[in-house]
């Protein structure tokens, strides 16, 4: 399938999806964004957002191996990984690869998982690859890891440590519906034949791949990445820096461009946009910055910072 016909599958896929995700359309969007740059994505909500479901759509239209973790305060790195095996027949150690080794992985409540787990996902999520004792097995490509957490019920669970945010490219935040939206969802599910998921396209791997290449292969001009730089950099000096204990790393820089890129061919452009870059960033940026004490007692959030350096910084 060429890039041309990918990007109509794509568009294909992204309507279907809207059909049974109702609401849900910036979601729909950074999915696919995730699908293109092959960044992780952190999704945020309250339980019955559909979460779940939409990572399970998106996967049933890719033509890859897809698993789901639900995190525990129990779970083990090997229940995640593998782990040797021994085996009499050979007398040899086998290893034996865990969920973590298909292309689209959803790691359902990760905070619920603790801290050596999440370490363990974070070589999986930074290198692609998993280290089982001496060996080194790497983990299949494409490769995306979806993760997932509630707002509510924080006792028993494990916060995301800063490195571990700054792995996943955005972290989406889900509200909830208005009565007009949730109405709609209610007609959804009592209609009749409205239960089965049946997408209207398949994606083999070989597809996502060119399409990947095809996104980044979008072109984003000098200014543009001087915007990039100087939304990131203003994160680092006055007068934002006074909020801020920890500003937005290179990664950031990085993580928006891509973000960038993708949502421009996902809309049908060769080249990328400022609006593009505005639509992404506080997905792409908010959960890469660390507030002082004082701004967090204060009620600043990262978010609404994100926004006052979004209307503080001009485009071009």
């Amino acid at each position: 399938m060429d890039a041309e016909n990918t990007a109509q599958s794509l568009g294909q896929l992204r309507d279907h999806m809207a059909t049974g995700l109702i609401g849900h359309e910036l979601l729909i969007e950074r999915l696919l964004i995730g699908l293109l740059t092959g960044g992780h994505l952190l999704i945020e909500g309250a339980p019955g957002l559909a979460k779940t479901r939409a990572v399970k759509w998106l996967a049933d239209a890719v033509d890859g191996g897809f698993s789901r973790i639900q995190c525990t305060p129990d779970l083990l790195p090997a229940d995640l990984t593998g782990t040797p095996v021994f085996r009499p027949q050979s007398g040899d150690f086998e290893f034996v690869p865990g969920p973590v080794f298909h292309n689209l992985v959803l790691v359902d409540e990760i905070n619920r998982a603790p801290p050596k787990v999440q370490s363990a996902l974070l070589e999986a999520m930074a290198e692609n690859q998993v280290t089982s004792g001496n060996e080194t097995h790497a983990l299949p490509d494409p490769f995306l890891v979806v993760a997932t957490q509630n707002p509510i019920e924080h006792e028993g669970t494990f916060p995301l440590p800063e490195a571990q945010l700054d792995r996943f490219l955005m972290h989406v935040v889900l509200g909830l519906p208005n009565a007009e939206t949730e109405r709609r969802i209610l007609d959804l599910v009592e209609a009749e034949g409205q239960g089965a998921n049946v997408s209207p396209v398949r994606l083999a791997l070989a597809d996502v791949r060119a399409a990947r290449q095809a996104a980044m292969s979008v072109h984003l001009s000098s200014p543009l990445r001087d915007y990039i730089v100087r939304l990131v950099t203003a994160t680092r000096s006055d007068p934002f820096a006074s909020d801020i204990d920890h500003p937005v790393s290179p990664r950031g820089s990085l993580a928006l461009a891509a973000a960038s890129k993708a949502r421009a061919w996902l809309e049908g452009r060769d080249h990328a946009l400022p609006e593009d870059v505005q639509t992404v960033a506080p997905d792409a940026l908010a959960h890469r910055v660390v507030m002082t004490w004082r701004a967090t007692a204060d009620g600043r959030t990262a978010r609404a910072l994100i926004a006052d350096v979004l209307d503080a910084v001009e485009p071009l």
